[in-house]
């Protein structure tokens, strides 16, 4: 197992990642101030995979152990779903040390974290990753969400686990697509830190794609050491560190967002919303041509998409006015200045981005 600490100032935890470690979870927790009655929140396919080998090991470390199911799909992260959640746990409730199991890939881990943090104005939440997606990117970091019909992540605390326990051997059960969903995050990572890292998914992302569990693990640990290292420095994205994370986001989340979570999933999303910025990025004498153009391969050879269907551009621009990281009327964008660079730039024409958006639709 590899650990990767993430410092922060109040709440510090630890990152592991590796392989045939879920059964190892609890006697991780022993050390940690959880409580003993483990509440997991998973789907009804985690569950039916991977449910007994972390329910045994949580239970051989002396744990109880109760399990909810929700629904596979970005559907299941509502407001009314959550407090469902919260009313059987409650009814459960009852002389018990509960702490939460985010047991899922990012709907999983958003929606749980943010039951965690309401119910009782807080308990303990452990993060047991279970998608590419979620393992390096959204289980770390204490952000909790659910969505609105107006938009997506427009209810949502920062809270932080106690822990992340990243097993990228339950990887093996993904689907490509949703293998490539993580692959476009991981990407993010390359283009806004690390230059290195990006050349290493250029020469990597075929193994990556065929689950050879080194450069799954490798992948992981090496964008879990970014991540940890933004959000350490910006928790809460008070100073403007942590929003570079949001590379790609702001048209992706209006095109997840605008097609209902049906028509693409985040990973996708973001891929198109990272070529709208980086074609921004250009058009703003920021980026190379050169490197767009290494971005823009990279992704269409992973098999990501590029074109935007069944989507207005006017549908797009109505979701992106919601988007939460405007602020004061102002539009903002994280921007590419090299692989390996961003900034965050406010205030882009809107013919810009039209132009932009008009270039990837179909």
């Amino acid at each position: 197992m590899k650990t990767v600490n993430v410092t922060l100032k109040e709440h510090p935890y630890k990152i592991v990642i590796g392989r045939d470690i879920l059964g190892r979870l609890g006697a991780a927790l022993k050390g940690l101030p959880c409580g003993k009655d483990a509440v997991v929140i998973t789907s009804p396919v985690i569950n039916r995979y991977h449910g007994a080998a972390l329910a045994s090991g949580l239970k051989k470390s002396g744990f109880s152990v109760k399990v909810f199911e929700v629904p596979e799909g970005e559907q299941s992260k509502s407001v009314r779903v959550a407090f469902s959640l919260m009313e059987k746990i409650a009814r459960y409730d009852r002389l018990k040390q509960i702490f939460i199991v985010a047991f899922g890939g990012g709907v999983i881990g958003d929606l749980a974290g943010f039951v965690a943090s309401t119910y009782k104005r807080g308990v303990p939440c452990v993060q047991v990753p279970t998608t590419l997606l979620a393992q390096i990117d959204s289980a770390i970091g204490g952000k909790t969400a659910v969505d609105l019909p107006a938009g997506k992540n427009l209810v949502g605390t920062f809270y932080q686990p106690k822990i992340v326990w990243s097993d990228v051997s339950v990887l093996s059960t993904l689907d490509k697509r949703q293998i490539r969903n993580g692959l476009a995050e991981a990407v993010k990572y390359g283009v806004i830190a690390d230059a290195g890292f990006f050349g290493y998914i250029a020469g990597h992302y075929a193994k990556i794609l065929a689950l050879r569990p080194s450069a799954l693990e490798e992948t992981v640990l090496r964008c879990s050491r970014i991540k940890a290292r933004v959000v350490g420095a910006d928790e809460k994205e008070t100073r403007g560190i942590r929003t570079i994370l949001n590379f790609g986001h702001t048209v992706g989340h209006a095109v997840e967002a605008g097609g209902g979570y049906r028509l693409y999933h985040h990973g996708e999303s973001v891929a198109l919303g990272m070529r709208v910025a980086a074609e921004i990025s250009c058009r703003q004498t920021l980026f190379p041509r050169r490197e767009q153009c290494l971005l823009d391969n990279l992704l269409t050879e992973i098999g990501l998409p590029r074109k935007i269907r069944g989507l207005s551009l006017t549908r797009i621009l109505r979701v992106m006015d919601h988007d939460k990281k405007f602020k004061a009327g102002k539009n903002r964008f994280v921007l590419a200045r090299r692989i390996g660079k961003v900034q965050v730039v406010e205030r882009i024409p809107l013919p810009v981005i039209q132009q932009a958006v008009r270039l990837f639709m179909a």
